[in-house]
């Protein structure tokens, strides 16, 4: 039995091989974009991939990879609205990029550019948080404002299941629940909070059955199956605006997958599971098993992945060369701290700006 056959009471519409399963239902999508979400998880692969290597080589810094995730990002935010306002934590590097934000944004704010954060307001998608959980309120003060306005947009908030250990995870989701909040609060469970097992992150039974203690709905999906991921999250935006009956309500959905890399680049997973263990989640590798599906309905053929690899890797090159091409501009460690600039930093400032009049740059660098 495989992972993921282990697990009780997912929603599923694939199988491992890409099959649909008996008594699943594919969710209405027009032939483009199911080609459009198999294109983008494969963008989100090759930029994965390409953005490890960058910080293996000391071109960017500490990246968190995210592949084996991409099917929960992709088939969730093709399922919101392109006004829904979405917050997302550090691995969710997909969610943008379906947005239509380039790639380039993304490596320029990790090369330390908050440049790079700029363009996301552009395609309602707030700020990349770092910390864990602490977004979640966040989401919930955004839904709030929706429903005020009387908007028609729905907050949906990304994070892994290590935030649910959180006090602001509680803060968020019970605060949605009170006030009716159009939300969606999206819990990517890839079964390690870094090197924490899930059994050691909760007592509790699964992560969406905590949405009982919030008096909303927990949902748990198969996140390695993006028509599943797809079709739960279109249903709870649906609840959260127009239900068929009953008050709008936000949910809580639990997409269980498996990152098949490291926490983050600076983390050695070897040190606290098995290779066995990996493996044997490759079997569900929602890439493959989409691409299955998608050839079997005459969808895809071999000159058509062939060509969406040559074209991903084109964008994620071009991407690269863009932000490497930034220049860092040393006064900006001055900026966006204070209003007014105390006279001790004024005078650092002045001092660092007489440096390289003088010497040019690359005098900062040899400097002590």
């Amino acid at each position: 039995m495989t992972p993921l056959e282990a697990e009780a009471d997912l929603e599923r519409v694939l199988d491992a091989e890409g099959s649909v399963v008996e008594g699943a239902s594919v969710p209405d999508i027009d032939d483009d974009e199911l080609r459009s979400i198999y294109r983008e998880m494969r963008l989100a692969r090759h930029y994965d991939g390409r953005a490890v290597s960058l910080q293996r080589q000391g071109r960017m810094g500490t990246y968190p990879p995210l592949a084996g995730q991409e099917a929960a990002q992709v088939g969730a935010a093709h399922a919101l609205a392109d006004t829904d306002p979405v917050l997302y934590q550090y691995r969710e590097s997909a969610v943008p990029m379906v947005r239509g934000l380039d790639p380039a944004d993304l490596l320029i704010y990790s090369m330390g550019f908050e440049e790079g954060n700029t363009a996301l307001a552009d395609v309602s998608v707030l700020p990349l948080n770092i910390g864990v959980g602490a977004h979640v309120p966040h989401a919930a003060g955004v839904a709030w404002a929706a429903k005020q306005r009387g908007d028609d947009e729905v907050a949906c908030c990304f994070f892994g299941e290590g935030a649910t250990s959180e006090g602001d995870f509680h803060e968020g989701m019970n605060f949605a629940g009170v006030f009716d909040l159009p939300a969606i609060f999206f819990c990517n469970n890839n079964g390690w909070a870094i090197s924490v097992p899930r059994e050691r992150q909760t007592a509790s039974e699964t992560f969406a059955v905590k949405a009982d203690a919030y008096g909303i709905e927990g949902v748990r999906v198969d996140g390695m199956d993006p028509l599943a991921v797809y079709q739960v999250t279109r249903r709870a935006r649906e609840k959260a605006l127009d239900p068929p009956e009953g008050a709008r309500r936000p949910t809580l959905i639990e997409a269980i997958q498996y990152r098949f890399g490291a926490h983050t680049t600076a983390d050695d997973p070897s040190a606290y599971r098995d290779e066995e263990e990996v493996e044997e989640w490759r079997k569900y590798d929602p890439i493959p098993r989409f691409e299955s599906f998608l050839r079997d309905r005459g969808l895809l053929d071999d000159e058509a992945v062939s060509a969406i690899e040559d074209e991903v890797a084109e964008t994620v090159s071009a991407a690269i060369e863009r932000a490497e091409a930034m220049e860092a501009d040393p006064d900006d460690v001055f900026d966006h701290t204070f209003e007014e600039l105390p006279p001790a930093l004024v005078e650092q400032r002045e001092y660092l700006r007489t440096l390289r009049e003088a010497h040019g740059d690359e005098s900062l660098l040899e400097s002590d």
